[in-house]
């Protein structure tokens, strides 16, 4: 009576949730859903769209909203005795969604189901999942349907291992510096790495391979050994090559039993390799499609590359007296070159991005262009940096969200987006659900008495997170598997993200959401031009950054043998497109945890292909813009009624199709990057 994963009369009890009330949840709640699966599949249970919805999807609703609260809280507070609960808890919890996405009394229920019955949001749902049915194992039989639902609960297990590597590889490191060694490294990153070595009672500085301390680290750092030491670290975590008190992080046989088991589900389904199984619910036709698009933009990209690194190693000769710069020097050659071309630094932009005044000006933009209002709200949290909000429009609460900005121990790294739960006309009440999202950053926290100094880059992620989560907060869409980001095929699911990316190289926009940190100053016009004019800066060796990875991502799963070592197969594709090549040590790849412990397996390709369609999309704003320099918020609206309000409820082409009036064109991605002919 007293568990708080078992109370779903509003948000999740962050606050009250411990590690000893997963296991006892988790028994009532899959005796619950268990018990409704039988129900509904029982012969004489009508198949019928909202008989099924009342019995299974009110029961399995609740277990994934308790798993998520418990999920979350493993990314984001993560302790040993809560990782154990997790851990014992992962192989039941994939055991049922195996089970019950591969269920052929289910399958043979929806198959019954007329569609014509049905509205168009229902009808959508239902198509989706007779797809996922048969994605999920569902025509197996006998020995194949056992070896794939093993197959499931292993991969669940070593990508949860991944995950953990990766977290306690990065969090295991410290190098406690002296001063002469962080000459040139901003005085806040200096002053945080102080605060933390004085926490452990230690001399000098301590320094970290998280984001907020590493990258200013590599940047500014003048000491070339120095950047060689966390650069070797950071570039060997969880893998074969880390130092000897790291050898047990390493990721390497967990990546190549990963490669097997999603071969041998690949071929149980019919497909002959992963990458064929990925791209079904996607845009994408094929992986040979994918491959094309790729390889087509990294020519496009590479004479511009090719340049980039040219200018850097021209000027690392000249003004630096580097005559053969190493992998780790390329950052801090970029940023000296950045600040010489462009007469400003990254230090010097960030004094005017305080987290405080990043918000509201991000709240403000969301405000006028989708037509709501963002207010602050209470909720319970599992940390007391994350602060809770509410969106209304005309009064009615639309969504909810939890914003979790700060970096810290125990925390996955990089940034996501997460559903709490999804706007849903409940079958059971017939009470409208509005949807709440986990909006989750890893930025710097303030020092001293000052608020957080964020980079530009870090407000880019604020904004791409934010885009996320109004595709989830938005939806008017009332059937739950199709609202949001729900149903939206997962090489589109950026394309709002990386719509709200633009904004942040708006003046108008920018000037509301600046104030220097001790003169409250907004942005200088000047200065707001210099970086304008550094926007595409190595914009050709960034592209092919990305591309490298996606094409690794997507021939590892289509060509790659997964009883060889990959490694070959990342130098070819380094080979092919990359104009900067690693040292033979780095292994990225055994970090690489949005194709080995998140979604995006043969699908990393997403972020450029959904970059396509957003400039796309961002040109209309383009077009349109008022003399005041605002986006029109005629536009939003389109926007917003044409994409975000529809979620997963039609195609994704057809939704960019009713915005824009036509297919989408890479001319505005080529152009935004600077590399238009």
């Amino acid at each position: 009576m007293n568990n708080p994963l078992l109370d779903f009369s509003d948000l999740p009890l962050f606050d009250q949730i411990a590690p000893h009330h997963v296991a006892p949840a988790l028994d009532e709640l899959l005796a619950h859903a268990n018990a409704a699966l039988q129900t509904v599949t029982a012969a004489d249970f009508p198949a019928d769209w909202l008989a099924i919805g009342r019995v299974l999807d009110v029961s399995t609703e609740k277990l994934g909203r308790a798993w998520g609260a418990v999920s979350h809280l493993n990314s984001v507070a993560d302790t040993p005795e809560l990782r154990a609960a997790y851990n014992a808890a992962l192989p039941r919890v994939t055991e049922f969604w195996t089970r019950l996405g591969s269920d052929e009394r289910l399958f043979a229920k929806y198959k019954a189901i007329d569609p014509a019955a049905l509205n168009a949001e229902q009808r959508q749902a239902h198509h989706l999942a007779l797809r996922n049915f048969l994605l999920g194992g569902a025509d197996l039989q006998g020995a194949a349907k056992e070896r794939y639902a093993q197959i499931q609960e292993r991969q669940a297990e070593l990508s949860q291992k991944f995950s953990e590597n990766a977290l306690d590889a990065t969090d295991a490191f410290a190098y406690y510096a002296t001063a002469q060694e962080l000459e040139g490294v901003p005085d806040d990153v200096q002053q945080a790495a102080r605060e933390a070595a004085q926490q452990e009672g230690k001399e000098g500085f301590k320094l970290t391979l998280k984001m907020p301390c590493y990258l200013p680290v590599m940047q500014f750092a003048q000491s070339s050994v120095l950047r060689q030491t966390l650069y070797r670290a950071y570039v060997t975590r969880a893998s074969d090559q880390a130092a000897p008190d790291g050898a047990q992080f390493d990721n390497s046989e967990l990546i190549q039993e990963i490669l097997a088991l999603r071969q041998e589900e690949s071929q149980l389904l019919g497909y002959k390799n992963f990458a064929e199984v990925s791209v079904v619910p996607k845009m994408a036709d094929n992986p040979q499609q994918v491959v094309a698009f790729l390889r087509d933009l990294a020519q496009k990209a590479r004479p511009y590359a090719q340049q980039d690194v040219a200018e850097l190693r021209a000027f690392a000769a000249e003004h630096l007296n580097l005559a053969d710069p190493q992998a780790w020097d390329w950052p801090y050659i970029s940023e000296k070159l950045k600040e010489t071309r462009y007469a400003f630094s990254e230090q010097e932009v960030k004094q005017y991005f305080t987290a405080p005044r990043v918000l509201a000006g991000l709240f403000k933009i969301i405000e006028t262009l989708f037509e709501v209002s963002i207010r602050l709200d209470h909720a319970p949290v599992w940390h007391p940096a994350v602060s809770f909000y509410r969106i209304e429009r005309e009064g009615q609460l639309i969504g909810q969200f939890y914003l979790d900005q700060p970096a810290r121990t125990g925390k996955r790294g990089g940034a996501w987006m997460d559903g709490v739960r999804d706007r849903w006309l409940r079958p059971d009440s017939g009470a409208l659900q509005t949807p709440v999202a986990h909006l989750v950053c890893n930025f710097a926290q303030g020092v001293g008495d000052q608020p957080a100094l964020l980079t530009h880059d870090d407000v880019i992620t604020l904004f791409h997170e934010f885009g996320h989560g109004l595709h989830h907060m938005l939806t008017q869409v009332n059937e739950r598997d199709v609202s949001g980001i729900n149903g939206v095929e997962w090489d589109a699911v950026e394309l709002p993200s990386q719509f709200m990316e633009n904004f942040c190289w708006e003046w108008e926009v920018l000037r509301h959401m600046t104030a220097h940190v001790q003169t409250q100053a907004p942005l200088p016009r000047e200065l707001f031009d210099k970086m304008t004019a550094a926007k595409n800066f190595q914009s050709g060796m960034q592209t092919l950054r990305q591309i490298e990875f996606a094409l690794f991502d997507m021939l590892l799963h289509a060509e790659h043998d997964p009883a060889q070592d990959f490694m070959p197969l990342l130098n070819l594709v380094r080979a092919e497109v990359a104009v900067l090549q690693p040292p033979v040590w780095s292994r990225t790849a055994h970090t690489f945890s949005h194709i080995f412990a998140g979604g995006y397996a043969a699908g990393y390709y997403s972020y450029k292909w959904a970059e396509l369609l957003s400039a796309d999309v961002y040109a209309a704003f383009e077009e349109t813009v008022g003399k005041d320099g605002l986006p029109n918020s005629q536009t939003g609206r389109q926007y917003r009624q044409a994409i975000l309000e529809v979620g997963g409820s039609r195609p994704a082409m057809e939704s960019f199709k009713a915005f824009r009036g036509r297919e989408p064109r890479l001319d505005a991605l080529l152009r935004h990057q600077g590399m238009a002919n």
